[in-house]
C-alpha cells in the first residue's frame, strides 16, 4: 500500500463529492478564539460547508489570527456577519435549513441519532459557556457528541469537525434515526 499521488487524490475527492447530497452551514456564536475559528473554517472548507454565520464576539474570517490557522480556506466559504442571533436564525431559516445546536444540554440527543436531512445549519457556541439560552431556544434540534473518557467536553473546533463529519456521513450512508420532532 502506498500514499495517493495528487491525481489519485483529486479523483478520490471528486468521487466523494458526487456521493454527497444536501448542504451544511454553520452558525458560530461568540466563539472567541481566533485559532478555533480558523480550525473550524479549514474543516468547513474540507467538507464543503456552504456558509458560515458569525454572531457576537466571533472574529471575522479575515482577522490575521483566524487566517493563520485557516490557511486561506476562507476563500471557499461565504461568511455573513449578523447583528444578532435572531437575525442569523431568520436568515438561516429563509434558506430552508434546519438549525441544530451542538451543545451539552437537557433533551439533547446524540448526534448520530438525529437525521440531519437535506439542509442543516450546525450552531456552535462560546468555548466556555456554549450556546446562549436565546440560541438554544431557537434551535430545531440540539445534539451532543457522546464522550467515553474522563474528559467532559471537547474543544469547539474539534466538536465542529465531528458534527460536520456526522452530517456528511449521513448523506453518504443514508443512515440516521428518525428525526426528533419534539424540539
Amino acid at each position: 500500500m502506498k500514499s495517493l499521488g495528487s491525481t489519485d487524490l483529486k479523483r478520490l475527492h471528486r468521487d466523494w463529492r458526487r456521493k454527497t447530497t444536501g448542504s451544511v452551514s454553520l452558525l458560530l456564536e461568540n466563539v472567541q478564539g481566533p485559532y478555533n475559528v480558523g480550525a473550524i473554517v479549514r474543516t468547513a472548507a474540507a467538507y464543503r460547508v456552504d456558509r458560515v454565520w458569525l454572531v457576537g464576539t466571533t472574529p471575522d474570517l479575515n482577522s490575521s489570527k483566524v487566517a493563520k490557522t485557516a490557511l486561506g480556506c476562507d476563500r471557499y466559504l461565504t461568511a455573513t456577519r449578523s447583528e444578532s442571533v435572531e437575525d442569523a436564525v431568520a436568515a438561516i431559516k429563509a434558506t430552508g435549513a434546519s438549525l441544530s445546536g451542538v451543545e451539552l444540554a437537557d433533551d439533547a440527543v446524540p448526534a448520530h441519532e438525529l437525521t440531519f436531512g437535506g439542509s442543516v445549519c450546525l450552531a456552535l457556541g462560546n468555548e466556555d459557556h456554549g450556546l446562549s439560552p436565546t440560541l438554544l431556544g431557537l434551535c430545531d434540534h440540539v445534539v451532543y457528541l457522546p464522550l467515553l473518557g474522563k474528559v467532559g467536553s471537547l474543544n469547539v473546533g474539534t466538536a465542529a469537525a465531528l458534527a460536520i463529519y456526522e452530517a456528511r456521513r449521513q448523506s453518504w450512508t443514508g443512515t440516521g434515526a428518525a428525526e426528533d420532532t419534539d424540539r
